[in-house]
């Protein structure tokens, strides 16, 4: 009987070698809607210079954890392109640049994502002033850039309902190379691999 089990248990261990790890045993390894990432814009973005399908790269900050595992590791890039510009103009005179972030690289593997821009933050090495930014809720409340670790909110632009930054009047958005950008997932990635 216990030679039985000793081989029932043998079998296992050696089918989960063979087949892999059943998904129930599986660690959950997914980051769920709503999660928010901090990035590093690695190209510069403006209402005035980019244009519709632009690419662009950004890098994490930090590492993103659940459950004490770190499933995306800072460095890990993500790339977007951009969605929709407007320039400001005689006519229209806010700038505005959508962003849409499609592609996480994870340990070498890319994997397709939606994500939406939520914050724009002034990164230590860059120069300006601190000011105010929006936050994607409705159509863009108005609050004070205090954030710890950061120098703060970029001046003059809100950020709107689906992640359109928009700039103040008579003003062209401007997101200079290094900004930090806070994204929110829009669908799980699962990194399952």
């Amino acid at each position: 009987m216990r030679n039985r089990r000793i081989l029932s248990s043998l079998t296992l261990v050696a089918s989960m070698l063979v087949y892999g790890i059943p998904e129930a045993m599986a660690a959950d390894r997914t980051v769920p809607v709503g999660a928010e990432l901090d990035v590093r814009l690695q190209t510069s973005l403006g209402s005035k210079t980019s244009k519709v399908e632009d690419r662009f790269e950004a890098t994490t900050l930090v590492d993103y954890k659940k459950d004490g595992e770190v499933l995306i590791p800072a460095g890990s890039v993500v790339r977007g392109h951009v969605s929709h510009v407007d320039s400001a103009g005689r006519l229209d005179r806010k700038g505005r640049i959508s962003l849409a972030f499609d592609t996480a690289v994870v340990n070498g593997r890319s994997y397709p994502i939606r994500a939406t821009l939520t914050k724009a933050l002034e990164s230590e090495g860059l120069e300006g002033e601190t000011g105010r930014i929006g936050v994607g809720a409705g159509i863009g409340a108005v609050v004070g850039g205090i954030l710890g670790g950061l120098k703060g909110a970029l001046t003059g632009i809100l950020i709107g309902a689906g992640g359109v930054v928009a700039a103040t009047e008579g003003k062209d958005v401007e997101l200079p190379a290094g900004t930090i950008l806070r994204i929110r997932f829009d669908s799980p990635l699962d990194l399952g691999y």
